[in-house]
């Protein structure tokens, strides 16, 4: 009877150890599996940024090159036309001074001729980073400069460097934002902030223009792209506009352990 009980023992321990190890074995496949997929989708979260910061880069390009091309069409080219009219004119009531004045002419008929091709030529080189706010305020001054609208930039608080890649994520939504703003709102005056608390850089955008209502307009407009570049950077985004009190825009970016103050 005894031997009966020990076999039922050993039987009962062995039963024990083996669903024990089966545990154990499920608990470990079913872990690393886990732990693969979250470490899967980090990779893939962060090959997502990766790709979203490259076309960033490129989006920022584009519409930099395409400010550039304007500048100069609309503006250069019009200063060297004025210009080569007005030696037209010159050459033609000073006839002493004729043979200068016609290689002067030449000269401006020249540049004119370069500059519209240079306008329509220009493509996707590198532009090299100014940082955020230099680049937030040469986009601003390029505005005033060609009376396109009124602007005003200010910054407040102790100002912390932002990361590169979140910079350029920033700026592509203000830019957005200001293409907007100079294409559909009618604004005479565009204002931005920039306000560096504690914890965070709080900016914010508004214009004076005709504004929208929100729930009228595409969701797949470019407004609402700004929306979901800025969960990239882990931001709250807000886009406010009603018809006849004009549009803002503000971003609440976190600031990061690793950025110290200027």
């Amino acid at each position: 009877m005894l031997l009966k009980e020990e076999v039922l023992l050993i039987a009962y321990v062995i039963f024990v150890c083996f669903c024990l190890g089966t545990f154990i074995i499920a608990f470990f496949v079913t872990y690393q599996r886990r732990k693969n997929k979250l470490l899967r989708e980090k990779i893939e979260a962060e090959q997502y940024y990766e790709k979203e910061i490259s076309n960033t880069k490129i989006e920022i390009q584009e519409q930099t090159l395409k400010n550039i091309g304007w500048e100069l069409h609309d503006n250069i080219g019009q200063l060297l036309s004025v210009a080569k009219m007005q030696l037209n004119m010159a050459s033609a009531a000073h006839k002493i001074e004729q043979e200068t004045l016609v290689d002067i002419k030449n000269v401006v008929a020249n540049s004119l001729q370069e500059v519209r091709a240079l306008s329509k030529s220009l493509n996707s080189d590198v532009i090299g980073s100014a940082g955020l706010e230099k680049s937030v305020q040469t986009e601003l001054d390029r505005f005033s400069r060609l009376n396109v609208i009124k602007t005003n930039f200010t910054t407040n608080g102790k100002i912390f460097v932002v990361d590169q890649k979140d910079s350029l994520v920033i700026f592509r939504i203000l830019q957005e934002f200001f293409s907007n703003v100079i294409k559909h709102s009618g604004a005479d005056h565009l204002k931005v902030c920039f306000e560096y608390l504690e914890n965070e850089l709080f900016i914010i955008c508004e214009d004076d223009g005709v504004g929208f209502d929100i729930e009228k307009v595409d969701r797949s407009n470019g407004l609402f792209n700004m929306q979901n570049r800025s969960h990239l950077i882990n931001s709250q985004f807000k886009l406010e506009s009603f018809p006849g009190r004009g549009t803002s825009i503000s971003l609440h970016y976190p600031k990061q352990p690793s950025q110290s103050n200027e």
